[in-house]
């Protein structure tokens, strides 16, 4: 995503790494906060299908929008950002190494030259995208369980608070309930990472090679939602089977291939991509804005860099 020029000195490798780490956090929490409701209605329709409790029988959801007009309808609109506070600390940890170290670990593997080919683009975005959920799964666990929890009169909330939630998944499951999900999420994640990165990176490449475009906002937001698209369409069947997984309750599933066999013989095939129109807009908005504001975010800072080191 980033060109690079001549050999930098350790320290300067150092800053810069630190410098698209922040940006990737940054930006990717700006994302977080504009499509969390997109993916609420995602996580929603998800999980439409398992057991309910009996003050929720009656309710269905029929398409990202309707999903999110019955949620503010039945539980109130602050329903639609159930588990932000969880979604922003996963995007702190999480954007910042997967996203962040993208071409750190791309110029690994390529030995620093400048050119990096497919197999080693798509090598680099499966290690950032596992490195990445090994670290920040506990709030990926506690963000997906908050979007599913209903704020219903008559249904016992499963958790009042983010670090109460934390606590008592700990107390309740232990450590392997806060890592739940993780070979499912380790799956999907360096799916969504390598088909995001690796084909953000290819569009941005063609557009600027055949100059459709300068390397600027429209030419960001053109690789960006094209990359959503990719993304959501390889990566919808995992996202689904580690979205129930995740959320179920201890003993519910025995495993995640139990969870996939489940689904598969309960509801069928079609059940791999519930909630893939949500996905896409979530996931191809959210693309839009944070490979925006990562970009700009980038230049803003080595902007300041260049003012500092002139001042000086």
């Amino acid at each position: 995503m980033e060109k690079r020029s001549q050999p930098m000195s350790e320290l300067d490798s150092c800053k810069r790494s630190l410098r698209q780490m922040l940006s990737a956090g940054a930006a990717a929490c700006i994302g977080d906060l504009i499509t969390f409701p997109l993916d609420t209605a995602k996580v929603r329709l998800q999980i439409q299908g398992e057991k309910k409790v009996e003050a929720a029988k009656n309710i269905r959801y029929r398409g990202v929008f309707g999903t999110m007009a019955t949620m503010v309808k039945t539980e109130g609109p602050r329903s639609l950002y159930n588990g932000l506070i969880a979604g922003l600390q996963r995007q702190v940890c999480f954007a910042s190494i997967r996203i962040g170290l993208y071409d750190n670990v791309k110029n690994f593997y390529t030995g620093d030259k400048d050119h990096a080919g497919i197999v080693t683009r798509i090598l680099a975005g499966c290690t950032t995208g596992a490195m990445a959920v090994s670290f920040a799964q506990p709030t990926d666990v506690v963000k997906v369980r908050f979007q599913a929890q209903m704020n219903l009169d008559g249904v016992a909330r499963r958790y009042n608070g983010t670090m109460q939630a934390y606590k008592h998944i700990f107390m309740n499951e232990g450590l392997r309930g806060l890592w739940k999900g993780t070979l499912p999420n380790i799956t999907r994640n360096a799916l969504v990472n390598c088909t995001e990165l690796v084909t953000y990176d290819l569009i941005k490449e063609a557009i600027l090679k055949h100059n459709l475009l300068s390397d600027n906002l429209p030419c960001h937001f053109v690789s960006a939602f094209g990359a959503g698209f990719v993304t959501t369409v390889i990566a919808s069947p995992v996202d689904v089977v580690k979205t129930r997984y995740m959320n179920s309750p201890p003993g519910q599933y025995k495993s995640a291939i139990n969870c996939a066999w489940t689904m598969m013989t309960k509801e069928g095939p079609t059940a791999f991509y519930k909630g893939f129109v949500p996905s896409f807009l979530r996931l191809g908005s959210w693309n839009v804005v944070m490979f925006v504001s990562f970009e700009q975010i980038k230049r803003a800072m080595m902007a300041t860099k260049q003012r500092m080191e002139t001042h000086n």
